[in-house]
């Protein structure tokens, strides 16, 4: 069944779906065993869910397939919204890139075929407003975010075959800062794409500061094949 857990010792969450009816996501508290809380997330029922690494942050996407949404665990407050399609699309997976503590990136694969980034921690925080004092305001957005806005949205079309179930996952986040005033000039990443027909690929990813996309495909090989050749 649908799950997600945090591997974090300072916030070890085990989200479950609330109900085989509604978006409703309820987290454990592993380590205390007890309910943390319910998240409200959808209207339809869950299809996908990822908790971040750190345990702050759970992304969710319903069966209706065209908004992905952004919670902060703690206070069960909706951080971002993001839209990935107009028309429904079942999302196969939801993947935030390892950080400790915004996320810069979210990946999410679709029975489209397209493989969906949306920017979170880098391009999207506005670099001239006046974040919060202390570690908490550097880790949470300065406001609720709809982020409706394609500048935040990139799409590798036609990444594997359309209805093809895939899982995309974030590897691997590097951010790129300039020597004398540590501004940042880029993010890049690794992401990693399994195929349920046997595909394995890994694109190189670079988002710069006006949050431009560009992307290469670094490998791709056929598991199934690979592991026929080591068998004989």
């Amino acid at each position: 069944g649908l799950c997600a857990f945090s591997p974090s010792l300072d916030a070890c969450y085990l989200a479950l779906p609330a109900s085989t009816t509604k978006g409703s996501a309820l987290l454990y508290n592993v380590m205390e065993c007890h309910l943390h809380c319910e998240i409200e997330a959808h209207r339809s029922p869950l299809a996908a869910m990822v908790l971040s690494s750190n345990g702050m942050y759970i992304a969710t996407a319903s069966e209706q397939g065209t908004i992905i949404r952004v919670h902060l665990v703690s206070d069960a407050t909706k951080s971002y919204s993001f839209r990935r399609g107009t028309y429904p699309s079942t999302i196969f997976s939801v993947s935030f890139g390892p950080s400790k503590r915004l996320p810069d990136i979210l990946a999410a694969s679709s029975s489209s075929g397209s493989i969906h980034l949306f920017t979170l921690g880098f391009a999207s925080r506005p670099s001239s407003s006046k974040r919060s004092s202390g570690f908490l305001g550097s880790i949470i957005p300065d406001a609720v975010h709809d982020v409706l806005d394609p500048a935040h949205h990139h799409v590798l079309h036609n990444a594997v075959p359309a209805g093809v179930k895939s899982y995309a996952v974030i590897r691997k986040v590097e951010n790129v800062t300039n020597s004398s005033s540590s501004e940042l000039l880029a993010c890049r990443a690794i992401m990693s794409v399994i195929t349920y027909n046997g595909y394995f690929q890994e694109y190189n990813l670079s988002i710069d500061a006006h949050n431009e996309l560009s992307w290469s495909l670094g490998r791709q090989f056929n598991l199934l094949t690979v592991t026929m050749d080591k068998a004989s």
